[in-house]
């Protein structure tokens, strides 16, 4: 894959979800009858509902980005719920309803692909969202930098792993998450540069190593569990790679008295409960990637394929392997932001959480809680 030296800093002003938004974003919706975006319909595709910030974020925001950018266009969100081939029949169907475009967010890259190139015959543009889609041909694709992600959860591991002296080596569990996302390799490719150092010096140890099916917490749940049996409740750390797969292994070290003990580090998208474990001490790290940003980027490459059919050049920062398009998926790759304890705030500046969501049950008792909570 190639990519542009540094992704191009965007900026967007973030505001917080409502309930109504969130209610809008599971049915089609369109306003006005004369605005440039009558008779037009995009289907937004979802993978699944474990991953919360896709429907509680990042559809609500696709359907607000597009209703500004082209009023009276109508948006059809729909969910696989964990199944992809619920997701292929879900393009199948869009393509017979006559989308005029789709914006996939893959249950399974590779079985994706398929529905790629149904898409493709049909003459039906697809935009790629955050996930990759392997084997058929797409128009573009809107990420967040996954190498970047990887580096900052390698480079928080590496720091917490090489915190203090011991002569014996640190024991640690890795938890990937869904195997040949284009994700989980960048963010492995990413951790490996700085945890691969430590551990071909003998100073960290991997005892359990695992991939996610779907990036499901009760399966990593189920992958801690037995990495605990397995090395007998001894573990110096867990590196994951997203919030929903830390949420798992939090449940997991809870059960056996662990959690705040053993560090977790590696989490992103900077879901509610995993900034609350942050504050509890119980997580280390959340990778925050502002989803109105990529919703925004997603609606305005929409927009430009419903207009000319094709996407500026401009807005090429590099391209995404899919096993199909040579040299890859032309991709615009946005810029991340790792938080901590002492940063969460952030999320509330943006309007992602406000203290009061944060700051509930024992949350509510932390030291931060106690002094921003209204």
């Amino acid at each position: 894959m190639s990519r542009s030296p540094r992704p191009r800093r965007l900026a967007v002003r973030l505001t917080a979800l409502s309930a109504t938004a969130l209610l809008l974003a599971s049915c089609a919706s369109g306003t006005g009858s004369s605005s440039s975006g009558g008779g037009k319909t995009v289907y937004m595709l979802l993978p699944d509902t474990t991953t919360v910030r896709f429907t509680t974020q990042d559809g609500p925001d696709f359907q607000a980005a597009m209703q500004k950018d082209m009023p009276g266009v109508k948006v059809v969100i729909q969910n696989a719920e964990d199944d992809p081939q619920k997701q292929v029949q879900q393009v199948e169907t869009a393509i017979a309803g006559g989308a005029s475009a789709i914006v996939l967010v893959a249950a399974d890259p590779y079985i994706a692909g398929g529905a790629l190139q149904q898409a493709s015959a049909a003459k039906v543009p697809v935009l790629l969202y955050d996930h990759d889609a392997r084997g058929g041909n797409a128009a573009a694709q809107v990420v967040f930098d996954s190498l970047s992600v990887g580096q900052n959860q390698g480079k928080d591991a590496a720091a917490q792993l090489s915190a203090g002296t011991t002569a014996k080596p640190k024991i640690i569990a890795r938890i990937y998450g869904n195997q040949g996302d284009y994700g989980t390799t960048q963010y492995k490719k990413g951790q490996d540069q700085y945890l691969q150092p430590l551990i071909a010096a003998g100073k960290v140890k991997v005892a359990c190593e695992t991939y996610t099916p779907n990036w499901d917490p009760a399966k990593a749940q189920t992958e801690m569990e037995q990495c605990l049996t397995k090395t007998g409740n001894h573990l110096d750390g867990v590196v994951v790679m997203n919030d929903g797969t830390a949420g798992g292994v939090i449940a997991a070290l809870n059960a056996q008295g662990l959690a705040g003990k053993v560090p977790v580090v590696g989490g992103q998208d900077a879901n509610l409960q995993a900034v609350q474990y942050i504050l509890l001490g119980y997580q280390y790290d959340t990778v925050y990637k502002p989803f109105k940003l990529q919703a925004a980027k997603a609606a305005d490459l929409t927009v430009q394929l419903l207009k000319t059919g094709k996407i500026n050049s401009s807005d090429v920062d590099g391209y995404v392997d899919n096993g199909f398009m040579k040299p890859g998926v032309p991709a615009a790759f946005l810029p991340v932001q790792n938080l901590h304890a002492d940063t969460v705030g952030t999320l509330v500046k943006d309007g992602v959480w406000t203290w009061k969501q944060i700051c509930t049950g024992p949350t509510a008792a932390t030291a931060t809680c106690k002094k921003e909570s209204p």
